[in-house]
């Protein structure tokens, strides 16, 4: 069957869900679209109604109802599913479910199978180990007795200490969680137990699993990224380089991506900043091997002061970021490489068609996270109605959003504020700087809430990270 066959439901919202849609139709992709009452306004529905045919827009109570979602695959006649991120994308029960109902679609992620392993923190860290790959000290399987919990926690403190470090610290982890949720730090052995019991709690509630992880707590580390693509079987497996994701929110949630992850021509580190970047490409590329990865996903490391990696997780998933990898990537010298378009492409089982020879990287990318919120309170969303949204086209930039710019946009307050992803790209580290200053200079963004108040962005914010970039 070709891929142009196929019809593909776009089984999420938003920026993602516009930019599935482009891909698919760059691709010859008949698709699907779905919304929620609040997402009326959404650029996705637009872009549906304007771009799709018959059947390619409905209306949905939920975007976390399985069983409407899978009523509509039916209905519209799609073929497959594309997850995005969020809601179902590294659901392995969702993804089972899809691939093995009696009218069967093609879930556009790894295999369910895939998904179940390495989305377990446990197996992956002893997958990693099993390799060779370093990962973070601390427990290797969940905890979920209080006592042996608070026994790892004071043979951390105690191994900190024994390395010089003053003030020791902690991570308590609910293992099913991820992307920052679930997380707390310990400094101090006697709060240790009250932590352990609200995560163990939390993890509960969230993730049906009480199952929590003790780590050691990396400070003044940079965070990294490992793009892969693999086709279906694994028989072609490659990678779109490095990103650094170090510029986060209070919570931990991602702000700012620069690719490559480090840039040794630019910057003076003090390790060997290419053989760290090498290493993690390795190591990432060796596990996705062995357990015979077959989609888009993302290796995430912990790179600590003295250059040393620790493997934090894998996303099996497409990321917010991915455009930033694809900014600075090369395939057979040609830009305007798009790994979503690569991802529906392998998922719906056409080969990869080109080697890691083939890929090349040029230049410096950087990707804006633009959010309503207001960063001097804790990132605390804001909610209103934004009423102009403008910037200066370029060249060097790429803006993906749901958000209309030519009618004011009543923020759903049901989602994140999540509005865009401003995407600069330049021909080195200096360049790249000044145009992410210029394009945040150039940027408009005004509303106001039910109070009359101004709107509130994290467009400050930005600008002041961007000198900085890349620098540990």
């Amino acid at each position: 069957m070709s891929i142009t066959n196929h019809k593909v439901l776009v089984a999420n919202r938003g920026e993602i869900a516009v930019r599935i849609v482009e891909a698919c139709i760059q691709l010859g992709l008949e698709f699907v679209c779905i919304h929620t009452a609040e997402d009326a306004a959404s650029g996705h529905v637009r872009l549906a109604r304007e771009k799709g045919g018959k059947k390619s827009l409905y209306r949905v109570s939920s975007y976390h109802d399985a069983n409407e979602l899978l009523a509509v695959a039916d209905d519209a006649e799609a073929t497959a599913v594309h997850p995005g991120y969020g809601f179902f994308a590294e659901d392995y029960r969702f993804a089972r479910r899809v691939s093995q109902r009696d009218r069967k679609l093609i879930f556009i992620g790894p295999s369910w199978r895939v998904i179940r392993e390495l989305g377990d923190k446990i197996n992956t860290k002893r997958l990693a180990r099993s390799l060779g790959v370093p990962t973070v000290p601390g427990s290797d399987k969940p905890i979920y007795d209080e006592l042996e919990a608070e026994k790892i926690a004071r043979s951390l403190y105690e191994f900190q200490r024994q390395q010089g470090i003053e003030s020791p610290m902690v991570l308590v982890k609910a293992s099913a969680g991820g992307g920052g949720m679930g997380i707390e730090e310990v400094h101090d052995i006697d709060l240790f137990r009250s932590v352990y019991r609200r995560i163990r709690n939390y993890a509960a509630r969230q993730f049906k699993d009480e199952g929590v992880l003790i780590e050691q707590r990396i400070r003044d580390f940079n965070h990294l990224e490992v793009q892969i693509l693999a086709e279906r079987g694994c028989a072609n497996i490659v990678h779109f380089g490095t990103r650094n994701c170090s510029i986060q929110s209070t919570g931990l949630q991602k702000r700012v991506e620069v690719a490559p992850g480090f840039d040794p021509s630019a910057v003076s580190y003090s390790f060997d900043a290419q053989k760290v970047l090498d290493d993690i490409t390795a190591h990432s590329l060796a596990m996705a091997r062995e357990v015979k990865y077959d989609n888009v996903g993302t290796w995430e490391w912990i790179v600590a002061r003295d250059g040393t990696p620790y493997l934090m997780e894998v996303n099996t998933r497409i990321q917010v970021e991915n455009g930033v990898s694809a900014a600075i990537s090369r395939i057979k010298g040609q830009a305007g490489v798009n790994i979503i378009k690569e991802q529906i492409r392998c998922g719906l089982g056409e080969p990869i068609g080109y080697n890691q020879e083939d890929i090349t990287f040029e230049g410096v990318g950087i990707e804006y996270r633009i959010i309503a919120e207001a960063p001097e309170n804790r990132f605390s969303p804001w909610v209103g109605r934004i009423t102009k949204f403008d910037w200066k086209q370029e060249d060097w930039l790429t803006m993906h959003t749901h958000v209309p710019t030519d009618q004011p946009y009543d923020i759903p307050t049901e989602f994140d504020p999540n509005l865009a992803l401003g995407i600069v790209w330049g021909n080195d580290l200096a360049e790249v700087r000044l145009r992410g200053l210029n394009f945040l200079d150039n940027l408009t963004l005004e509303g106001a809430n039910q109070a009359g108040e101004g709107m509130k962005s994290n467009i400050a914010f930005l600008h002041n990270k961007t000198p900085h970039i890349l620098l540990f």
